[in-house]
């Protein structure tokens, strides 16, 4: 099936509306919440669970035929072509902390490609949403990437420059790290929309999961940026994530690929 402009607006509409209101949720739980570890040794919270049961009812009430995956609940099945791709809590890490940086997300996929996604910041009052044709937005206001054009003046964003990828890109991401302007742990859902919205250049994630990655798929490119895998290929279905700035892609897809070349920085 396929969707024109208004179609998707219109679907976004109701995912904004939605992540607004699974926000509402979070705060309720935000800086006075428990938690407990996931078998994968994550962390998991009531605010999890109660995020993801409205984003879910709601989307099963509205749309019956359309399937949904969820990173608590698993996946419901549709018969439709859509599936609502879900994460009630990125960044849960710091949620359970007290650190504002927590995103709400929703991505929706049509025949398989994701084609919009929205993610709410709740305690920052920040929300970032985007449709294939439609633009990215920041609040409102239309947002693009940086226009950064060379790696010795980049931003550099990872959750975590202490979790090593996958063996073959060990040494092309330390060397990128060396050869950056600056590098900050600005992670999660909130470092990529950092590049989304032209605020940091590049963003790695060494360990994500589908629901991390579909709603970011479609803003990082409706705002002008790239979103592969490490290895530079467009999907949201890996274990690693490279957000860019667009004019920074293959700069640093050859840096993480390539093997080590002797006496280089």
């Amino acid at each position: 099936m396929t969707a024109n402009s208004n179609e998707l607006q219109q679907l976004m509409d109701f995912a904004i509306a939605l992540v607004r209101e699974a926000g509402e949720i979070t705060l309720q739980h935000f800086r006075r919440v428990s938690s407990q570890l996931k078998r994968d040794g994550t962390l998991v919270t009531a605010a999890d669970f109660a995020s993801e049961r409205l984003l879910r009812s709601s989307i099963g009430r509205v749309f019956p035929d359309d399937g949904i995956l969820g990173e608590e609940e698993g996946e419901l099945e549709g018969k439709s072509g859509r599936r609502w791709i879900i994460d009630p809590i990125d960044g849960t890490f710091s949620f359970v902390h007290g650190v504002p940086l927590y995103g709400v997300l929703i991505g929706l996929e049509i025949d398989g490609e994701p084609v919009m996604g929205v993610v709410n910041l709740p305690a920052m009052s920040e929300l970032v949403y985007a449709a294939r044709g439609c633009g990215c937005f920041w609040n409102g206001e239309r947002a693009s990437t940086s226009s950064t054009q060379a790696i010795k003046e980049a931003v550099l964003l990872s959750t975590d420059f202490g979790v090593d990828p996958e063996r073959d890109y060990i040494e092309g991401a330390r060397r990128l790290q060396r050869l950056v302007a600056a590098r900050r742990t600005w992670g999660d859902c909130y470092g990529h929309l950092l590049v989304a919205t032209g605020r940091a250049d590049i963003m790695l994630d060494s360990w994500v999961k589908v629901w991390d990655c579909a709603a970011l798929l479609p803003i990082i490119e409706e705002a002008g940026g790239t979103f592969t895998d490490w290895a530079g290929r467009r999907t949201i279905h890996s274990t690693h994530a490279l957000s860019t700035n667009g004019f920074l892609f293959e700069a640093v897809r050859e840096i993480i690929t390539s093997p080590m070349i002797s006496g280089s920085p």
